[in-house]
């Protein structure tokens, strides 16, 4: 059984399951090839990458309507918010963005009152069609669904964190509810490192760790972050192996406690940013 698309939450938009992201290298041609194997969810950010940026421009030329473009910001104010957002558009060569997607980080409050207007009028008057945010802090999620000023939500999850099962899934409606995207399913490739397994345990492939995320059924997106074409084309089997059965499923918690147990998730972000290979455009 293959990972089909779904419908986003009420946002309504279809959905491949697995997304893509700029901040580890991806170029023109991942972009291209990405979206020839029905990949549409396109993540520019949290790093809006230049050439990334330009794999958007093209793909949207042919076939704009089945996008859904993701332009990621941490700006606080109204005025830096729609540079970012009108910026966007002209750097990709659209004239709306599908989803803003606000990272709050480490912030552990909601959005001030006079931004959520904000965000309201830029819907009204079409520069974007849906709002996102994306936070560290868990608990903050049920609380912003209670208002539903929100269509999307971008969670990290894997199966060394999993602590969105409990503070974040459980607390949202079985439908009706928004769009969920995760994030980090490698866990910055500490899941992936033969060094970090449990003895006698191979260690799973990048596919397998997207399985992982897909299998809950929260989950409607995982994005990835291709550093190459072969990386991207190993993630992309993900959809076509499908959820993973419970054993699978027990296997990669067993994995995940073991490496959430030996690598810290600090050490893990230092290493993943240090293997970057960035790409410039010549």
């Amino acid at each position: 059984m293959t990972f089909e698309r779904v419908t986003l939450g009420r946002t309504g938009f279809s959905v491949t399951r697995l997304g893509i992201a700029s901040s580890y290298g991806t170029d023109e041609a991942m972009v291209e090839e990405a979206v020839a194997r029905g990949v549409n969810y396109l993540y520019w950010g949290a790093i809006r990458t230049t050439r990334m940026a330009e794999g958007i421009k093209q793909v949207a030329r042919k076939n704009r309507d089945d996008l859904i473009i993701v332009v990621h910001t941490l700006t606080r104010t109204v005025s830096s918010i729609n540079r970012v957002v009108h910026k966007s558009m002209k750097r990709l060569g659209v004239d709306y963005l599908d989803v803003l997607l606000l990272g709050m980080g480490g912030y552990p409050h909601k959005p001030r009152s006079r931004l959520i207007e904000h965000f309201y009028k830029l819907k009204d008057d079409g520069s974007i069609r849906a709002l996102a945010i994306s936070s560290h802090h868990r608990l903050l999620f049920p609380e912003l669904e209670k208002a539903k000023h929100f269509d999307i939500f971008h969670v990290r999850y894997n199966a060394a964190h999993r602590g969105a099962e409990k503070e974040v899934f459980s607390g949202l409606p079985k439908t009706g509810g928004p769009g969920l995207v995760s994030f980090t399913s490698t866990r910055w490739g500490s899941l992936l490192n033969p060094a970090n397994m449990p003895p006698g345990e191979s260690p799973p492939t990048p596919a397998d760790c997207y399985r992982f995320a897909l299998s809950h059924p929260h989950v409607h997106v995982t994005v990835c972050g291709p550093n190459s074409i072969k990386q991207l084309k190993e993630d992309l089997t993900a959809l076509d192996l499908g959820p993973m059965s419970e054993e699978e499923q027990k296997r990669m918690r067993r994995i995940g406690d073991y490496v959430y147990r030996k690598e810290s998730p600090l050490k893990a972000q230092f290493k993943s940013i240090k293997s970057i290979t960035w790409r410039s455009k010549k």
